[in-house]
């Protein structure tokens, strides 16, 4: 796994506009190299400010929207077009916006859907999917995502993968459902580590002081299971977006500006 690499920005603003941009590049890079890209989006006030900033960046428009695959870390398990779920806020933030191949967005399944309130079956499914969706090339059930995008907690969790609890140990599936999360709704599905592991660059958006001891931690050594962040890396690359008030705790020895 790569060693984190950071990016501080003086504020949240300038954080989601640089980061846009990058992942702009990024898509643009894959695209122009295999025709075609794969990210995965994260919810939460880090990853919507994000996709937000992307809506309104004129570089949009470089994407080929239509040859882009698009797949979640996590999704709280609710009714299809509940105002919670993560892929309800990102439609609103920008996929809504543009012209992406409905067959290519991969949303975690719903509370009302095939599955009715079987978050086990409905992890199992999405397993299926991104087994369905990995080539040879791969290696494995996950496909070879360009970028895997988490926000990260005031208690280090990333996805739906919280300190202690048995999703954050699972070593062998993919995709499990969650029970009893500490924060609402309890009920989700969320990759596992192995999976998020699997992405070419993993990137790790923290902004806020509410965020600080949380990267303070994640990046001092801690263990994945007391830290899930600390576990979440990327085979090429794992990057933690951050601004400064989220890097307020860092010792400055954390500080090298990561490579372009």
């Amino acid at each position: 796994m790569s060693t984190p690499q950071l990016v501080v920005h003086h504020d949240k603003e300038l954080m989601a506009q640089a980061a846009a941009a990058r992942l702009i590049t990024k898509i643009v890079d894959a695209q122009a190299s295999r025709g075609s890209a794969s990210v995965v989006l994260t919810g939460g006030r880090n990853g919507n400010g994000l996709l937000a900033a992307l809506a309104a960046a004129p570089a949009r428009d470089a994407v080929d929207w239509g040859r882009l695959d698009l797949w979640w870390g996590d999704e709280r398990f609710l009714p299809e077009g509940d105002p919670e779920r993560n892929d309800t806020q990102a439609r609103e933030a920008l996929l809504d916006a543009v012209p992406l191949d409905p067959k290519r967005v991969h949303t975690m399944p719903t509370s009302d859907g095939p599955y009715g309130d079987d978050v086990e079956a409905a992890a199992a499914a999405y397993a299926e999917e991104l087994a369905r969706a990995a080539g040879p090339e791969n290696h494995g059930s996950v496909p070879g995502f360009d970028v895997l995008m988490l926000g990260v907690g005031p208690d280090t969790h990333v996805a739906s993968l919280f300190p202690e609890l048995p999703a954050v140990r699972e070593t062998g599936r993919t995709v499990v459902g969650v029970h009893g999360a500490p924060k609402p709704p309890p009920t989700r599905v969320t990759l596992t580590l192995p999976a998020i592991r699997a992405a070419r660059e993993v990137w790790l958006l923290a902004a806020g002081e509410d965020k600080a001891q949380a990267a303070a931690i994640a990046l001092s050594g801690a263990g994945e299971i007391q830290a899930p962040a600390a576990g979440a890396r990327g085979r090429a690359r794992t990057l933690w977006l951050l601004d400064s008030a989220a890097a307020s705790q860092l010792p400055r020895s954390l500080y090298p500006p990561a490579t372009p």
